[in-house]
């Protein structure tokens, strides 16, 4: 993969050699002698989720307060095995040190009846935010009472602690999601939330408030109690609202006011300004199929390319193109396309390039941006899922003149120079590349979209209760 040649940058002057114009891998090669529309440039940086967990605190000396006391029947039962099991479920060994070293590893339930019970009622309501309960023990937090002491203590601790941090950053976090779901909020600290619960007039509200507030999330909250009280057999609707709840919790919170938003399960990209829409297109998305599916993930949209070229890589021009050029020899210069010494194929900028005259920059790790395409007809298809994962915007001066917050006309005197030129936007664009099945639309309204890359079967499995593990000690 290889910077554009004869790139000119507008805007914040860096080497030319900087300017990131690769191509991604994730390209399609739609119908047609030509047919080579889906393609994506500007390898470079990837943006890594950001971490979900924050440094351990540490006491004066540099000593890390996680580790437990030895001098507590509370830190030596923290501390004498990796995996700690209660009744046959397993808790969560590193949030309950982490919850312990900010009370010196000491029980905190026992003087604290009423927050206990104030934070078992919120566990055994969980069902209103999509989960459910039986993942934050709720069987056992009903008879609690029948376990001793030691056990009821971490017990209490780890379904509180489990449900805060489950609406925090969801139950199935980014460490037990597949490759293509990577969507993630900021660090947060569940123990130090707990820990600050302890002393609120009102526990369960200090915990809940960790849960999303967009108005997706709200909507399918209504509409999640509005399902279970129909009559009619809904099944398959109820899994697609507590799927779509999890996904809302794997947001930031909160969501940047300003930012480009591209739904792939509905094909659209719409960019809002202070939390409001302004825009709205329809865009093109990756195949059905596994390795060319469209990825979850965030970037920041920095500048665009006027012009760019399609640099395609060695081995989808070998798998893809190679086999053309034995069909005709004149494929090459047909489709204005040279071939560079590494094996890779360039096609020259110009109003039939595989990326249109306009791309977006917004490195990321998968390689996927937003940009034009010559073959406009496909926006007129129902099914939208042609690409190798990338996005083709409908129109995209439109959304590059709102994003330089210029006029129309000035993008298109700037392709109209023919060329590769790099305009730095003047305030970069958060961009959240989504597979929302449910969600709500532009005018408020509940939508509802085919789950036609099948990732929400594997997200409800996971907010299923964990099986039971033995423990010697029952």
């Amino acid at each position: 993969m290889r910077a554009p040649r004869h790139t000119v940058e507008l805007g914040r002057q860096r080497p030319l050699a900087s300017a990131r114009a690769q191509v991604s891998r994730r390209t399609t090669i739609a119908g047609g002698t030509i047919a080579l529309a889906a393609a994506c440039m500007l390898a470079g940086c990837g943006v890594d989720p950001e971490p979900d967990a924050v440094d351990p605190p540490l006491k004066p000396g540099g000593v890390s307060m996680l580790a437990p006391h030895a001098d507590t029947e509370l830190g030596k039962r923290i501390d004498g095995a990796p995996v700690l099991v209660v009744a046959g479920e397993r808790l969560n060994v590193g949030l309950l040190q982490r919850f312990y070293a900010r009370n010196d590893f000491k029980p905190v339930w026992t003087t604290r009846q009423a927050q206990a019970n104030s934070l078992v009622d919120a566990v055994l309501r969980a069902g209103d935010q999509g989960l459910n309960p039986e993942l934050f023990h709720a069987d056992l937090l009903r008879r609690r009472s029948t376990l001793p002491p030691l056990d009821r203590e971490l017990l209490l601790s780890d379904a509180f602690l489990s449900y805060a941090d489950a609406l925090a950053r969801g139950a199935v976090p980014v460490e037990r999601r597949g490759d293509d779901e990577t969507l993630t909020p900021g660090p947060i600290d569940v123990p130090a939330v707990l820990d600050d619960a302890l002393g609120s007039p009102d526990p369960a509200a200090v915990i809940e408030a960790l849960a999303p507030t967009t108005p997706t999330y709200r909507a399918l909250r209504q509409a999640l109690q509005m399902y279970r009280s129909d009559n009619r057999a809904t099944p398959d609707r109820l899994r697609k609202i507590e799927v779509n709840l999890e996904r809302q919790r794997w947001l930031p919170r909160p969501l940047p006011a300003d930012r480009a938003w591209v739904n792939v399960a509905d094909e659209r990209l719409v960019l809002y300004r202070a939390d409001r829409p302004v825009f709205s297109t329809r865009v093109v998305v990756g195949e059905d199929v596994q390795i060319n599916q469209s990825p979850e993930f965030r970037a920041t949209i920095d500048a665009i390319f006027d012009n760019p070229p399609w640099v395609i890589p060695s081995d989808i021009a070998a798998r893809e193109i190679l086999p053309e050029i034995r069909r005709d020899p004149n494929y090459l210069t047909q489709n204005h396309m040279v071939v560079l010494t590494n094996g890779e194929i360039e096609q020259l900028p110009g109003p039939d390039a595989g990326l249109g005259l306009i791309m977006f920059d917004m490195p990321n790790r998968f390689d996927v941006y937003l940009h034009d395409t010559p073959d406009r007809y496909i926006f007129n298809r129902e099914n939208r899922r042609i690409s190798h994962g990338c996005i083709r915007v409908q129109d995209p001066r439109e959304f590059a003149a709102l994003l330089m917050q210029q006029p129309i006309d000035a993008i298109n005197q700037g392709i109209a120079m023919g060329n590769t030129t790099r305009h730095n936007l003047p305030v970069p664009v958060p961009v959240f590349v989504v597979y929302e099945t449910a969600f709500v639309d532009t005018d408020g309204t509940l939508q509802f979209r085919p789950d036609f890359y099948n990732r929400d079967a594997g997200i409800w499995l996971q907010l299923q209760r964990r099986p039971r593990v033995f423990d010697p000690g029952v």
